[in-house]
Parts: C-alpha cells; sequence; structure tokens
C-alpha cells in the first residue's frame, strides 16, 4: 500500500494578480465551481479560493490506509468585510448566518500525474442564511 502527501501552495501575491471579477458558477446542483484567484457569490457570502495547503487525497490508482484530505485557504467577502479561512474538504465552517462547505475539488488525484495550481477547480455550498 502507498499513500501520496503534497503540499501545494502559491504565494498570495500571485493569487491576488489572477483575475479576481465576481462570478456567478452556481450549476443546478447548488455548488459554485471556482479556480484560484476567482471569484464567486456562493449562496451569500463571495468566496474566493487563495491557495491549497494541502492535497494528501489517495490517488484513485492507489490502494491507501488513509483517504486524505483537502485543505484550502480562502477569502470570504461579506457586508461586515472580508476575512481569510481554512476550509478542509467535507467539514462546514460556520459563516455570518449559515454555514460553508468546500464540497467538491477536481481534478482528481492519479499517482503518475501532478496537479498544478491553475488546474484545480473547488466547489462550495452555504447552507442556512436568510
Amino acid at each position: 500500500m502507498r499513500t501520496m502527501r503534497h503540499a501545494i501552495a502559491i504565494p498570495l501575491a500571485v493569487a491576488l494578480v489572477l483575475p479576481g471579477c465576481i462570478t456567478y458558477r452556481n450549476s443546478s446542483d447548488g455548488i459554485t465551481r471556482l479556480r484560484i484567484g476567482e471569484t464567486g457569490v456562493v449562496g451569500g457570502p463571495s468566496v474566493t479560493p487563495l491557495t491549497v495547503l494541502e492535497d494528501s487525497r489517495c490517488a484513485r490508482d492507489v490502494q491507501c490506509v488513509w483517504a486524505g484530505r483537502v485543505k484550502v485557504t480562502v477569502r470570504i467577502d461579506l457586508g461586515t468585510g472580508s476575512q481569510s479561512r481554512d476550509l478542509v474538504l467535507g467539514e462546514p465552517q460556520q459563516v455570518a448566518d449559515g454555514s460553508l462547505t468546500l464540497v467538491e475539488v477536481l481534478p482528481e488525484k492519479r499517482a503518475d500525474q501532478t496537479i498544478y495550481p491553475d488546474e484545480y477547480r473547488f466547489g462550495f455550498k452555504f447552507a442556512g442564511g436568510l
């Protein structure tokens, strides 16, 4: 059995230089999908993925003891200001009057390929709110 751990980070300055216009990418499944540096409205708050801190997911073509996790730093913009948070795939975090969850990360990991920061796509959902 083999496990793989990769920590990928890009400097915040690079992430802020990338296009940051607000987009609306809510699909019919209620997921807002964004790239690093791209801002989207997720059920209320605006979210911008900034950096991949950890991607230790088990590659789909490898048998692992632990499924691994993905941890991403995001900027959350609310009417009251901005804040940075680290979100872990599948773990909701309280934001304003609801919860924000990183629900998917693409592409899937493969043992024979490196995922570069510009290839990541993150899916977010917001639950709650008025």
